[in-house]
């Protein structure tokens, strides 16, 4: 392991949470930081993300950990913004379909016994807990509330540290193109993006989303790859009384800032096409059926329409779990690549600005290095 270097001068590739946040939290330790991005800041997976706040369900301890420590980065956030329209902690509500292997009361006990807060409801219950839901959507099994998890959105927040990014400093260059990390003597030394720019620096941080393993790997290390595409869609705005993110069998839903709904689902991934040209299609039938998904499991079963929709890459390493830190052969050159930016963002451009200005490696990160992948 080569000895720690402290950085005083960073550029971060990406301008989605993981990228911004990170800034922020580099500017705000004193580091001279420029962030870049090919497109316009949160043009990629921050952009069409479900931005649900949570450690719902079972996963790694370390992981889960990492979630807890997430979430009280957010309720710090909301007690200095207290009005925002775009962060609500207002609970999520999951269920199963009625099958064999619904889960539900395992994962009750589960989370009970973790201390992580949740409520079993009968379909009849979840009226007098959480407003807005269809009870007949419900399962027999009945339903999980977290009062404790809320929802974000992502451009709004990308927005607000944006803003205080620049006042302390820090330089944001937008539409630069596909970035490239210059490694020379075995170390990171700067970024050459598309349009033949170059930034020199002590150290570089990868925040581009699903773009993250392959640029990784033009300088040799191989990280885990397992990414999807993903459809996000928003509906037209509505009122109804719905507060909570539902997680259900069919569709995830989440109320947005302007009253609308962000609607997503597995089976709705698997039915974008991806054409040769790399350029996505969407079948007028997936977005049809995830408005009327989602309709059947609202209070009042409302018509909805659509809004808008994003396609793209979701960032999901290869064993489902983040990858944050510095990678082991190449000094000064850091990665962030994730599933649930939403919820770690925060968290994660802490820890990762703390190790890139003091050259410390944080505990808290230790089951997510990059070398874990190495071949």
């Amino acid at each position: 392991m080569h000895a720690p270097t402290r950085s005083s001068k960073v550029v971060v590739v990406g301008g989605g949470i993981f990228g911004v946040s990170t800034a922020v939290h580099l500017a705000r330790l004193g580091v001279q930081t420029t962030l870049i991005n090919d497109g316009p800041l949160a043009n990629g997976a921050s952009g069409r993300s479900l931005a649900w706040l949570n450690s719902a369900r079972r996963r790694s301890d370390a992981y889960h950990r990492l979630r807890l420590a997430g979430i009280d980065r957010y309720r710090t956030l909301s007690a200095k913004y207290p009005d925002a329209a775009w962060l609500r902690f207002d609970g999520g509500l999951t269920w199963d379909a009625d099958e064999a292997d619904n889960d539900i009361t395992a994962v009750f006990d589960y989370e009970r016994e973790l201390g992580y807060h949740a409520q079993l409801l009968t379909p009849g219950e979840i009226a007098k807990v959480t407003p807005g839901v269809d009870a007949s959507a419900v399962t027999q099994q009945g339903a999980i509330f977290n009062p404790g998890e809320g929802w974000v959105d992502l451009p709004s927040l990308i927005g607000v540290l944006a803003e205080e990014f620049r006042a302390l400093g820090g330089e944001i260059v937008t539409d630069a193109g596909r970035a490239t990390v210059e490694v020379e003597d075995g170390r990171a030394r700067g970024v050459t993006t598309a349009n033949g720019a170059r930034w020199a620096a002590d150290a570089v941080l990868l925040a581009a989303g699903g773009e993250v393993p392959a640029i990784v790997a033009e300088a040799g290390p191989h990280i885990g790859d397992d990414t999807p595409i993903a459809l996000l869609v928003r509906t037209k705005p509505i009122r109804h009384p719905l507060k909570a993110v539902l997680n259900t069998p069919k569709v995830a839903i989440r109320p947005t800032p302007d009253g609308a709904f962000a609607l997503d689902s597995a089976w709705s991934e698997e039915e974008v096409i991806v054409k040769d040209d790399g350029s996505y299609e969407i079948k007028p039938s997936t977005l049809e059926g995830l408005l009327r998904e989602a309709s059947k499991v609202l209070e009042g079963n409302p018509k909805l329409e659509i809004g808008d929709y994003g396609v793209g890459p979701k960032p999901i390493p290869g064993d489902g779990e983040p990858v944050f830190g510095e990678l082991q052969t190449i000094p000064g050159y850091f990665v962030a690549f994730s599933h649930s930016g939403a919820t770690l963002g925060l968290i994660a451009g802490e820890l990762l600005a703390d190790e890139i200005a003091t050259g410390k490696r944080h505990p808290l990160l230790t089951s997510f290095r990059p070398e874990r992948f190495t071949r």
